[in-house]
């Protein structure tokens, strides 16, 4: 049975880190249910303290916010558009089965840019301005998410 808890806390990790890039998979939360997973039903008594599991807990609870807020922040700060943020975030979904994660990336882009010339007007400069914005929003909380999962993969895998 441990070996089975290992193995399904392992693989939690894993697509934990691959949920970092595809937005179908909550990437952190997946990789944090492989700690607990570990912490109540592993091998190992001493694998984390409690504290630490709360930790990151609120971590990941931080974290899973600010992938919702980072693109559509950096957006704005570029100034963009509400339609922007909301065409960003379709363009990426839209972009899932196109190679991904190339695709997710050029659609978020992509949405933005055109969320800012067709529906906002907007120049060609200031619409590239704020799919910029997203673009960079997007790598980033992309960078957040895989610092965090792998993280808690490293916790899982010195847990065995």
């Amino acid at each position: 049975m441990d070996v089975l808890i290992d193995l399904l806390a392992l693989l939690m990790g894993i697509v934990g880190l691959l949920g970092c890039f595809l937005p179908v998979l909550p990437g952190p939360p997946l990789s944090y249910l492989g700690v607990v997973l570990l912490y109540f039903w592993g091998n190992d008594p001493d694998f984390m303290a409690a504290w630490a599991l709360v930790f990151w807990l609120a971590v990941v609870v931080v974290v899973t916010v600010l992938d919702y807020v980072i693109p559509a922040i950096y957006t704005r700060k570029t100034g963009g558009s509400s339609s922007a943020s909301r065409a960003s975030l379709v363009g990426m979904l839209l972009g899932i089965p196109f190679l991904p994660p190339l695709g997710m990336i050029v659609g978020a882009f992509l949405g933005a840019y055109l969320a800012e010339r067709l529906i906002e007007n907007k120049t060609l400069e200031a619409s590239f301005r704020s799919a910029w914005g997203s673009f960079v929003g997007f790598l980033l909380s992309i960078g957040v998410k895989l610092i965090v999962s792998i993280i808690l993969l490293y916790h899982i895998v010195r847990g065995f």
